[in-house]
């Protein structure tokens, strides 16, 4: 059994403090990484908190964190894919069943077995499972994914949920060239959407409540920036959108964005709104529009995601932290204080 290093809360109400966790052998299957980095997700805080106990609730001690990048360490007898030394990443997910119907479509995010990487059973240790807070991570090979060389490890970390969360819905509603796209929110996972819409091609228009961050939208690819507040302004835009990414996690009014959109055009959520949201009638049925909600993806289409940002240069802007100063950074993140993603260094855990 290995001990490792790692930062847990053990309320609701603690901070993370430093600790020791347990973490398998790896077996014929496993690859065994030394983190790097870990990206520091909006979900961690929720988990962490426990702010959705009534749909998740949270097991403590929790260690969180499901974007980590790291070093292959060890390898199991039948891995194939992974050798030692190479860069390695693993994503918001551990297990799966591997043979329901979304497994074998390549779907692992829609499997009703999923393993989350932490807070979710562990099968091999009991209790649950944790995440990449901490020095080393063991994970079954087909949970394991390439990273390009040429990324900044740091920068690619957030790929791993921020990245495919925006990317997912891009690909399905086919994003490409002579598309005219929406991206609604400036934060984590929209300023990765205004990269991804760009490099696919697309005419894109960033749409943010703040003037402050028109100049930061054009410098990410955006064509077009739309304050939202502008009224003259979202209507002279009304009906000319083929497909909207919405971002935003707070209340907002979600009609507004739904009358962008071209006849048969779709609206996807990703940003998850604390309360219900209200969505007028009128605007979907006027032009046969599209609502529809989107999270993460399967391994294949995650792959397909650093693959191409490897061709691409594509990476998250990072801040990057010490371990030391997670809780801070929690702090600053309810407060949209990070430009756009917190990374932590897990080489600071060496200090602990």
């Amino acid at each position: 059994m290995n001990a490792t290093k790692a930062y847990a809360a053990a309320s609701a109400s603690s901070p993370l403090q430093p600790t020791t966790i347990r973490r398998r052998e790896p077996t014929d299957r496993d690859v065994e990484l030394d983190i790097l980095f870990c990206g520091i997700c909006h979900s961690d805080l929720h988990a962490v908190r426990d702010e959705w106990k009534s749909l998740i609730p949270t097991v403590y001690p929790i260690v969180p964190g499901h974007e980590i990048v790291g070093r292959v360490r060890r390898v199991g007898g039948a891995v194939t894919k992974y050798r030692v030394g190479e860069l390695a990443a693993v994503g918001c997910l551990v297990g799966s069943d591997r043979t329901c119907p979304m497994c074998r479509a390549d779907h692992e995010n829609l499997c009703a077995a999923q393993v989350w990487t932490f807070n979710g059973p562990d099968e091999h240790l009991g209790g649950v499972t944790y995440g990449g807070y901490s020095q080393r991570v063991v994970v079954d090979e087909h949970f394991v994914l390439k990273v390009p060389e040429s990324l900044d490890p740091a920068g690619a970390a957030p790929l791993l949920c921020a990245g495919i969360t925006s990317w997912s819905p891009l690909r399905r509603h086919g994003v490409a060239p002579g598309k005219r796209v929406g991206i609604v929110g400036l934060g984590g996972l929209g300023h990765m959407g205004v990269k991804f819409a760009r490099a696919l091609g697309a005419h894109t228009v960033a749409f943010t409540t703040s003037p402050t961050k028109a100049e930061d939208a054009l410098r990410l690819g955006a064509d077009e920036v739309v304050i939202s507040r502008d009224r003259a302004a979202m209507q002279a835009r009304a009906g000319t959108l083929d497909f909207v990414l919405d971002t935003v996690s707070a209340a907002h009014d979600v009609g507004a964005y739904l009358d962008l959109l071209a006849p048969e055009g779709n609206l996807t959520l990703v940003g998850a709104p604390e309360q219900p949201i209200s969505v007028p009638a009128f605007s979907l049925l006027m032009g046969c529009r599209n609502l529809s909600g989107s999270a993460i993806g399967g391994l294949a289409e995650t792959q397909e995601m650093l693959d191409f940002c490897g061709e691409h240069g594509i990476t998250a802007d990072v801040e990057v932290i010490a371990i030391q100063q997670v809780n801070e950074a929690y702090e600053r993140l309810l407060r949209s204080d990070v430009k756009y993603r917190f990374c932590i260094d897990m080489a600071s855990l060496e200090q602990e």
